[in-house]
């Protein structure tokens, strides 16, 4: 073999390999933006890593959109992975939102259905050859089916972990959101100016900021009970327009605070998960002993 048709060999390699990974570095995070031809560089990439952002479709006040909770998630998980790439499962909007059935536009279903439905996506998005699945989620009303779905993880055993992120915060972050925060933050929970405030950073088209005050956000307190005791019809007894705060003091300034915080701690978060040895280890070492305890 020639001296020259070896070092042709060897540009053509450089070539090829050169190009690769100019189109894995510009390859789509959406799982349903990728190409079939993509998925091996997809998962190589991902560190067979896939974000299930859960958001839900309920009234958010008078001014914001339905699908508030999906918009957060689905733009963190956009934009968290251009910086840390990670693959993005489609929009997914089921999940506990009973409280809100009252009101036009909510999308609720069956309790039993919800979970097997999780399950089921789950399980779908690891045979598909990821074995780490991080939970973003956008709806202040599913963080305890969350973790209940995550312990069950541990029912049966499983090839993949499912991790549950949620930002964390400190006190300079608190700190400065207080300091630029102008509502009472105790009654700031749905809709109210935090949450209107991260959607004008988001997609300022879709807030309607001159109807904000057209209904009330306050706590009406219909339900004379003491705090030790918690009914599912507290939060209807408090806010019947479903509605909590008063969003029309909302800022973009809060709301890029506030987001730019979350995407740094989603980031973080990516990293950890992708370089994560341990959580799978440790499962199936669990998994070994509940074996062993059937023998």
């Amino acid at each position: 073999m020639s001296k020259n048709f070896t070092k042709r060999i060897k540009i053509i390699v450089l070539f090829v390999l050169a190009s690769y990974t100019v189109v894995s570095q510009n390859m789509h995070a959406r799982w349903d933006e990728l190409t079939a031809g993509d998925w091996a560089a997809a998962l190589e990439r991902s560190s067979q890593t896939c974000i299930l952002p859960i958001g839900i479709l309920e009234k958010h006040g008078p001014h914001a959109p339905i699908g508030s909770d999906l918009i957060h998630v689905r733009e963190w998980a956009a934009r968290a992975t251009k910086k840390e790439y990670a693959v993005v499962f489609p929009d997914y909007f089921y999940g506990q939102i009973y409280e809100a059935r009252h009101q036009p536009g909510t999308f609720a279903l069956p309790s039993k259905l919800v979970l097997e439905l999780l399950d089921a996506t789950c399980t779908e998005i690891a045979r598909n050859g990821f074995k780490k699945i991080v939970i973003i989620n956008g709806h202040g009303g599913n963080p305890n089916l969350i973790n209940f779905f995550i312990q069950t993880q541990l029912e049966k055993r499983r090839d993949y972990a499912v991790y549950f992120f949620q930002p964390d915060s400190d006190s300079a972050y608190q700190q400065k959101v207080n300091q630029l925060h102008k509502s009472d933050p105790a009654n700031d929970q749905h809709a109210g100016e935090r949450e209107t405030s991260t959607l004008l950073y988001l997609r300022p088209d879709l807030v309607k900021m001159d109807i904000a005050k057209n209904q009330s956000g306050e706590n009406q307190k219909r339900l004379p009970l003491p705090p030790s005791l918690y009914t599912a019809i507290w939060w209807y007894a408090n806010y019947p327009n479903h509605y909590a705060g008063e969003g029309a003091k909302a800022s973009r300034e809060l709301g890029e605070f506030i987001t730019e915080h979350t995407l740094e701690s989603l980031v973080r978060a990516l990293k950890a998960v992708k370089a994560d040895t341990k959580t799978l280890q440790l499962q199936n070492e669990f998994f070994d002993k509940v074996d062993k305890l059937k023998k």
